[in-house]
Formats: structure tokens, C-alpha cells, sequence
């Protein structure tokens, strides 16, 4: 007898989801920020954070503040693009 459990996956439990896989999310899709792009992701695009919740932003760099429009929002994640 052991946990060997037929088809794989995790022993106990479900899949694993973090924190941003609950409640509701800190922007809304078509709503307006102001940001400050800290950093850039490996695909050049730049990243800003809205109460600690990732924003894609592509066409910036770090260093710059920004007013963003945003398009898309998921679990982990949104994009925006700048309006200004």
C-alpha cells in the first residue's frame, strides 16, 4: 500500500494555485491607471505592478511612468497599452 496514485499528479490535494488564482483581481479590463514600469519582462516589454498584481505593458521601459488603458486580465496577470 502506498500513495501511488494511477494517472500521476500531486499526492494530496488538487493542482496547485497561488494567491492570484483567488478573489477579485486589483484592475479591471478597459479601466485607466497610472503606473510606474519597474522592470522589463524577457519579451522586452515592460512590467508594472498595481497593488502587487502583474501589468504588461509593451512599448516602455523601466524608468517610466505611464497612463495605461488595460486590455486584457488574467489569473496572473494583465496587459495594457499606454493611452498617454
Amino acid at each position: 500500500m502506498g500513495y501511488y496514485r494511477e494517472g500521476g499528479g500531486r499526492k494530496f490535494g488538487g493542482p496547485r494555485r497561488g494567491p492570484a488564482s483567488f478573489g477579485p483581481k486589483p484592475v479591471e479590463e478597459g479601466k485607466e491607471y497610472e503606473v510606474d514600469i519597474k522592470e522589463i519582462s524577457r519579451r522586452g516589454e515592460g512590467i508594472a505592478r498595481i497593488e502587487g498584481f502583474v501589468v504588461f505593458v509593451p512599448n516602455t521601459k523601466a524608468g517610466d511612468h505611464v497612463k495605461i488603458k488595460i486590455t486584457k486580465v488574467s489569473n496572473r496577470f494583465a496587459t495594457g497599452e499606454v493611452i498617454q
